[in-house]
């Protein structure tokens, strides 16, 4: 134990439990899925009474919460350490797929099918909006690399009558601009969340399906598609 490790030898001791009931429910879970997560399996696998495990997690809701949470906590760090590093939002997006390839049950866990039943609690809802933030962050900084005219071909001014005219929003983009509780408060105008939420959902359908198995004997790399719908989604 680190020096700044100021629990009791109780809370410490409770805390190891703690980490090997989730341990032992990820185990649960990938041989049966998290619907049928049952805390009376993993007491029995640990050798304890169903009550003395329930001391520890109150119910199956309550455990499924810290493994969501511990997800998608692993998943913001990943984010955050690729964005510090200067990543784009190409080299996010490969943060996003090394995760998932690296523990699949962890990314179905909390982007795959619901567990019936189940409703994660609003903390992990800002774990999500925690992640979405540092995309919207690479989205604003790719829009605005493809926006930027070229160097050696600087804007001509034109008289104004022979300006363009402004192009309007897409009705998307326009819906956006007012049903955003999905991005925080992150001030990314509507543009910028409209890139977000595509490299969001269609990086997440190529994962979803080539994790679930859907690809399997049609004769490509999973990878190679991936990497071309970000080709798309971003220009380059």
């Amino acid at each position: 134990m680190g020096a700044s490790d100021v629990r009791t030898p109780r809370e410490r001791y409770r805390a190891q439990v703690q980490e090997e009931i989730k341990e032992r429910a990820w185990e649960q879970i990938a041989t049966a899925g998290a619907s049928a997560l049952s805390l009376n399996a993993i007491a029995k696998r640990m050798g304890m009474s169903g009550p003395a495990l329930y001391r520890y997690f109150a119910s199956r809701d309550e455990l499924i919460t810290e493994l969501v949470r511990d997800a998608y906590r692993s998943l913001a760090d990943a984010f955050r350490a690729r964005a510090a590093a200067g990543a784009d939002v190409a080299g996010l997006a490969q943060a996003l797929r090394r995760w998932a390839l690296d523990d699949p049950q962890r990314y179905l866990l909390v982007y795959g099918t619901p567990v019936p039943g189940y409703r994660a609690p609003e903390d992990t809802t800002r774990i999500s909006v925690e992640i979405m933030a540092v995309l919207l962050d690479a989205c604003a900084a790719e829009r605005s690399l493809v926006e930027q005219p070229p160097v050696e071909q600087p804007p001509v001014e034109q008289p104004p009558a022979e300006r363009s005219p402004a192009v309007p929003p897409s009705p998307f983009d326009a819906h956006l601009a007012e049903h955003r509780a999905w991005a925080g408060e992150h001030p990314a105008p509507p543009a910028v969340l409209h890139l977000a939420l595509a490299v969001w959902t269609r990086l997440h359908g190529v994962l979803s399906l080539e994790l679930a198995g859907h690809f399997a004997g049609m004769g490509f790399d999973p990878a190679e598609l991936y990497a071309a719908e970000l080709r798309s989604l971003t220009g380059r």
